[in-house]
């Protein structure tokens, strides 16, 4: 436990967390937050005060309280924060693959430490439940521990003896300063995608995280000072678009790694390989789940609830769309009776399914796209959008709804809600199924559930999606696998996670070179070989 006078003594840039946190518990007061304070830099290894004019109140989801200011970074610290990383590229990628791997470990060890700090960080500026923000920060620390792999990741070819005397050999190297752009939804996982496996190749990184919800980024870039980073290594900037134009137009930034909406990614996309950038952007989703009738009814209702209204459906991989098959469609009830007794509150209060959307605008977008499908036919069995907290009544608060007769040509159908609504759609075989889902521009998710071998055989042949779950409703891989979402859900040509990550953050130089047996001389030692 942390009393309130340490906790208040904390540096400025932990002033996100100024609520009374009992670890133990993992429990965070959203009600207690006291007067704002202003987040930091991070440049050099510091948490440097920002002297911008322009800050962003970054607001409590469950109370609108604001908890901090975030500065919108000036054009002289941005060009700072790059100066800092191309510095540190001159040493640090020179370093050896064991030197990054130990401070790998390192890491992983702190973020193990302060994994339920960091949480607590993330329910108070981002709203989710408390295990629901364990779970982000745990599926985050999993990509560190992949990185701790990297001896293994980063093993480039080599054909000896192509020709006589002559060898061939190809290796990874590093690309320089990159950069990393990390939505709201996930404020641990996401940057833990992204500067972690950069790192570890080799690279320096400048990472922008959502003005909305920092403070896990920030509580991270601490611990990479714990565990020993060289100073310049890992930079970051906070701001709107401006830092973005920046990202995307310095020639010293090499590549750009993106998770977030469609219409920022389709720009940053654009803009970055216009300025000869390697960009990889995750966007939005319309992810499908298929039940058909030999599916078992309990389990598949209850992961078809999780996985719909969990983190208030505000995950890129959220089961926002049921498509029942024939007789599967008299479920419908019982969905709706689980999706009632889901209880909404504040994140840090006991018993919480779901908490509050990211802002008072996000929830405005959601309520206007289930009010559009009732206005095109389609019926609202289970409203959400008028639910009242109690003690939390000015937050931002939508309870599960459900939206039954939907039709493709719906806005509720075509567009990503991003919150707790489940549209559902029903068809006759899973044909039709497979036709509505291969139809739909997105390729995120999709998941099957059956207990019919063949079938599900065929779903994965014929779905036109990057990731299928069978019986699994959010197939989202471990850090070993990339995530690989497709279509109009993801542009770029290496994914993230995985050995895509890996391709993604360096490239390959290949070696060929002759040593004539004739000219060489040998000389012996007797001492023990040892690789450095």
């Amino acid at each position: 436990k942390i009393g309130r006078v340490q906790l208040f003594n904390m540096p400025n840039y932990l002033l996100t967390c100024r609520a009374l946190l009992k670890f133990s518990h993992a429990r965070i007061s959203s009600t207690t937050a006291l007067s704002a304070g202003k987040t930091k830099l991070f440049i050099d290894n510091e948490f440097v005060d920002s002297k911008t004019d322009k800050w962003i109140d970054l607001h409590n989801p469950a109370t609108n309280e604001v908890v901090t200011m975030v500065p919108e970074t000036t054009q002289s610290e941005m060009q700072a924060a790059v100066a800092s990383s191309l510095k540190a590229f001159e040493s640090w990628s020179e370093s050896t693959v064991l030197t990054r791997q130990q401070l790998m470990f390192k890491l992983q060890n702190l973020i193990k430490r302060d994994q339920d700090k960091i949480a607590a960080n993330v329910t108070l500026e981002q709203g989710k439940t408390l295990s629901d923000a364990a779970g982000d920060v745990m599926r985050g620390l999993q990509m560190v521990e992949h990185c701790c792999s990297i001896p293994s990741l980063q093993l480039g070819e080599t054909l000896q003896g192509i020709a006589k005397d002559m060898d061939l050999i190809s290796y990874r190297v590093p690309l320089g300063v990159t950069a990393g752009i990390a939505p709201f939804n996930f404020p641990a996982m996401i940057p833990l995608w992204m500067f972690p496996m950069s790192l570890v190749c080799g690279n320096t990184m400048i990472l922008k995280p959502s003005e909305r919800d920092p403070g896990a980024t920030m509580m991270l870039m601490d611990l990479v000072r714990e565990a020993g980073f060289p100073p310049g290594v890992v930079n970051v900037i906070h701001g709107k678009q401006g830092a973005v134009n920046f990202i995307c137009e310095n020639p010293d930034i090499k590549s750009i790694s993106f998770v977030g909406s469609d219409t920022a990614g389709k720009y940053i996309y654009e803009k970055g390989c216009h300025n000869g950038k390697r960009v990889q952007c995750n966007l939005g989703a319309k992810n499908h789940g298929v039940i058909l009738p030999d599916a078992p009814k309990e389990s598949t209702l209850n992961q078809l609830t999780g996985a719909a209204f969990g983190a208030a459906g505000q995950r890129c991989m959220a089961l926002s769309t049921a498509v029942f098959v024939g007789e599967t469609r008299d479920w419908i009830p019982d969905l709706i009776a689980k999706a009632k007794a889901l209880k909404v509150n504040a994140g840090d209060q006991a018993g919480a399914d779901l908490g509050p959307v990211i802002s008072p605008q996000s929830k405005e977008r959601i309520c206007k796209l289930v009010e559009s499908g009732a206005k095109q036919g389609a019926k609202v069995v289970l409203d959400g959008r008028d639910v009242v907290v109690p003690g939390y009544e000015k937050g931002n608060f939508v309870g599960p709804t459900i939206v039954t007769g939907v039709q493709p040509d719906m806005e509720c159908y075509k567009e990503e809600i991003f919150g707790p609504v489940l549209v559902c759609l029903e068809v006759d075989t899973m044909e039709d199924a497979v036709d509505l889902i291969n139809n739909n521009p997105y390729g995120n998710g999709t998941a099957l559930f059956t207990q019919s071998g063949p079938a599900a055989r065929r779903f994965i042949s014929k779905a036109n999606v990057g990731q299928i779950g069978i019986n699994v409703p959010i197939p989202v891989p471990l850090s070993m696998f990339s995530f690989t979402g497709s279509r109009a859900s993801f542009l770029g040509d290496a994914n993230f996670l995985g050995k895509q990550a890996v391709n993604f953050y360096t490239q390959i130089k290949t070696v060929t070179q002759m040593w004539r047996a004739e000219d060489s001389v040998v000389s012996g030692s007797t001492s023990m070989p040892v690789m450095r």
